[in-house]
């Protein structure tokens, strides 16, 4: 019995230790955070929805000069949520990150000391990683 106990132990921590792993702090993935909290707007495949939610695919705000994406992010715009209060500034990067080199385009990523930068001088808390913290 103690080899299947033994493998049954292995076999739960190594899937401990993949969740841990997957929500690990700083460990933001652009691509991961996108699906969670645009795509299903701007949709995968970054083209949006005509007449409601504009493609960031080929998008020239998207990119273009990574402050004023960012403050978008930060701030939103329009129909657009804030995620000030629920993405720090390095998730904030890897967003913008992702969707600047994806879909067709090619543009520099973005640091998260460039967000954090741009945060304080709009005079934004820090994110308080609350699930309530944007206004969708």
């Amino acid at each position: 019995m103690k080899p299947i106990f033994t493998l049954w132990a292995l076999a739960t921590g190594l899937w401990a230790g993949a969740a841990l792993a997957q929500t690990a702090p700083g460990a933001a993935d652009g691509k991961t955070l996108f699906a969670k909290n645009c795509a299903a707007c701007h949709q995968a495949d970054g083209r949006g929805i005509p007449g409601a939610f504009p493609a960031l695919a080929g998008s020239a705000l998207a990119t273009g000069a990574p402050a004023e994406a960012t403050e978008v992010l930060l701030k939103g715009r329009g129909g657009m949520p804030d995620f000030s209060g629920s993405l720090d500034d390095a998730d904030i990067a890897a967003v913008l990150s992702y969707v600047r080199a994806s879909w067709g385009n090619r543009a520099a990523p973005v640091g998260d000391a460039e967000v954090g930068a741009l945060r304080t001088a709009l005079q934004l808390p820090p994110a308080s990683r609350n699930r309530f913290g944007n206004k969708h």
